[in-house]
Parts: C-alpha cells; structure tokens; sequence
C-alpha cells in the first residue's frame, strides 16, 4: 500500500469494487528491470495491464512492448509507441490482423509452426520471425507450456522454411511460466536454444536474438527471489551457452513490472456457515473469479489480504465471489485465514493485483460492472 493509494481511497467517493495502480510503482520497477537486465531490452507484456497511461508511461521511459493481438498493437501506438518498438508474440494470429499489423509497421513476430510461418510469408513479406519453443515450466505458479510452443527439436527446421519462403529468421523465443520462483528456470531453455542456433549456422542461417520471455514474479504470499537474482543466474546461463557470442536479449515483464503496483479495494457482502457446526465460515465478497480474480483458478495466484481487524484473533475462511455460479469460490481447498470480527460491509484490501484482474474482468456477467480501474 503506497501513500498515493492510501490517500485516493480515503477520499473515493464512488462504490464498489476497484483497482488502484500507483505509476510511481511501475516507474520504479521498470528501472529495476534496467539495472538487474542491463543488456536485454524490456518489451511489455501489455495483456498484463494495457490501461493508457500504463503505456504512456513506459513509451516516456523508452520501452518496447509485446503485443498479443492488432487491438494491443493499436493501444500501444495510441501510447504513442512506434511500430519498431513493438514484438508481435501470439504465435497464434490471423492472417487478416498479421496483414493489418504490417501495415501499420510491425515486422517482427512469432511462430512455433510452418502455417504460421506461411501466413506470415503472405501478408507480412520480408519481416523478422521469431520461433516459440517449449520448455520446462516448472517452478511457475502459473504454467503456459502446453498452448504454445514447438519443441525444440523441430524450431530449426521451421525457421529454415520461414528463411525459404522470403522471411528473417530472427531467432527463439521461450517462456518459462508465469510467477517462475525458481531463478535457474531458463538455463535448460537456453541450453535448447544455443543447440538450435548452431544448427542454423550449419545450414547458414545466422540468428541473432533471444527473447528470453517473462516470468519474473509479482510479491504475492509467497516469498520471492529477488529481481537481481534473476539477473544474475540468467547471465550465468548465457554465458555457459553461448560463451562469448552471447546474441541480443530481450525481456518480457508482465505482472513483475505492474503487479506490485495496484490494490483492488473490496466489500463483504456476507458471512454465513453451510451448517451450525462448520467450523469454517463462508466469506463473500462483492467481486470474484469473472470480475477480476479468473487467477485464483486452482487457487494458483494467492494475494494477500489486509483488513483494518487484522490485529484481532483470526480463523480460516472459504472465499467467495458474488454471482450466482458455483464456480466463483477463491479459496477453497486452502482456506483464507481472516479475523473472526470481519463483519458485513468490512472493507478488504487485496493486494499485488495490478496484474490480470481489471482486463479480466467480465463486461457484466449476472449484472455486476467491470472491476473499475484507477491509475494515479
């Protein structure tokens, strides 16, 4: 809870749930990043949190950005970004919006298959491709390893039809799951990836950058490696690889650099027991998984929570949403300690959020609004 945060709630006026993000955070952050990374250039991963002055902030800053479809390409140069700042890395992508993107100046994107390579070839001729390869996720509170990514036994065979049919092969792309606490996760990924650049200098393909991805974690419950740590371990790796001829880097921070940023402020809307001698209470709140918090799927991402009774005598709790979908419970199978004075109408703090929640949130699913955002 920063000061600026504090002093916006005390004076808010409106109601219902919200989301407050503090740029001085995400400024801070982003040097952060700069000085543990110092030779790999950021590029946002804006699907974490692409609200306007987020991103004009970070054009300000000198920022690349990695977009995920043609509305995030569209946001970013509404920020006032420039197309060759921007990394198109959906390796899932219709030919019509790759087409639309390369018009609007947009030259690099991602592939992890001959089709996609192929679309590319068509709409976006001449442009840089980088290959997505599969790689270990463990370590991650998050996973993303079954959806994209080709193995990487197969990426210098896809970036040899990609060079054939007119395109730059640029190079490899990986990611190491979202919330990585493990600060050795890329070493076998970059292992993988110096095998297939040194098959594509045997076949006289010269690549010359690696996009090492996102995964740096936001604070949570969780204890956490430090920033510099990450920093550190990766370079190590880097060089083990690829000894002397370490190729360009970039980095994609999503909720690591806006996480920290913002705190969603809730209300108890009820306090119930399913039956007299359940020893758990029932706590519901007025927003839940489509309203903001779709990351407590498998209670995967625990946010921790502040009330102004935390002092007092506390017990463990399910945690709810409000609609009327069975699915919408938080915290279930490891219950939320709170206060057993939390009453009705008690405010909470749930912290950490400003990554995914308010661009998850529902239009209106059973009627509640969208978590409404603040950035001060």
């Amino acid at each position: 809870m920063t000061a600026r945060i504090r002093e916006f709630l005390k004076r808010r006026q409106d109601e219902g749930p919200c989301l407050v993000v503090d740029l001085d955070v995400v400024r801070d952050n982003y040097n952060s990043f700069a000085k543990a990374l110092p030779d790999s250039k950021v590029y946002y991963a804006i699907k974490a949190n692409p609200a306007p002055e987020i991103l004009k902030l970070l054009v300000e800053m000198g920022a690349c950005f990695d977009v995920a479809s043609l509305g995030e390409t569209e946001q970013v140069l509404a920020a006032g970004a420039t197309a060759d700042h921007i990394s198109y890395g959906n390796p899932i992508k219709k030919e019509s919006d790759i087409a639309a993107a390369y018009k609007l100046g947009v030259r690099m994107f991602a592939i992890d298959c001959e089709a996609e390579a192929e679309k590319i070839a068509r709409a976006a001729p001449g442009s840089q491709v980088i290959c997505r390869i599969h790689c270990d996720n463990a370590g991650a509170d998050w996973p993303l390893s079954r959806k994209f990514g080709c193995e990487p036994a197969f990426a210098a065979d896809i970036l040899e039809f990609a060079h054939r049919a007119g395109l730059v092969a640029h190079g490899i792309s990986f990611h190491v799951g979202s919330q990585q606490n493990n600060v050795e996760a890329w070493d076998r990924a970059l292992a993988s990836t110096a095998a297939i650049f040194r098959t594509c200098a045997e076949r006289g393909i010269n690549l010359a950058m690696v996009n090492l991805g996102g995964g740096f974690p936001a604070k949570y419950i969780r204890k956490t490696p430090k920033l510099e740590s990450y920093g550190k371990a990766i370079f190590r790796s880097l060089r083990k690889h690829f000894g002397n001829a370490i190729p360009n880097t970039i980095i994609e921070p999503g909720r690591g650099l806006v996480g920290n940023a913002g705190i969603i402020e809730a209300e108890v809307v009820l306090i119930a027991r399913r039956n007299p001698e359940d020893e758990v209470r029932w706590v519901y709140l007025d927003l839940g998984k489509f309203h903001g918090l779709a990351e407590t799927i498998d209670e995967s991402i625990r946010y921790p929570i502040k009330t102004p009774k935390d002092r007092d005598e506390m017990a463990p709790c399910v945690l709810a949403g409000p609609t009327c979908d069975s699915v919408d419970v938080l915290y279930e199978k490891n219950p939320y300690p709170l206060p057993v004075s939390l009453a009705i109408g008690d405010k909470l703090l749930i912290e950490a959020a400003g990554a995914y929640t308010a661009m998850y949130s529902s239009v209106g699913f059973n009627g509640f609004p969208p978590l409404r955002q603040y950035v001060i």
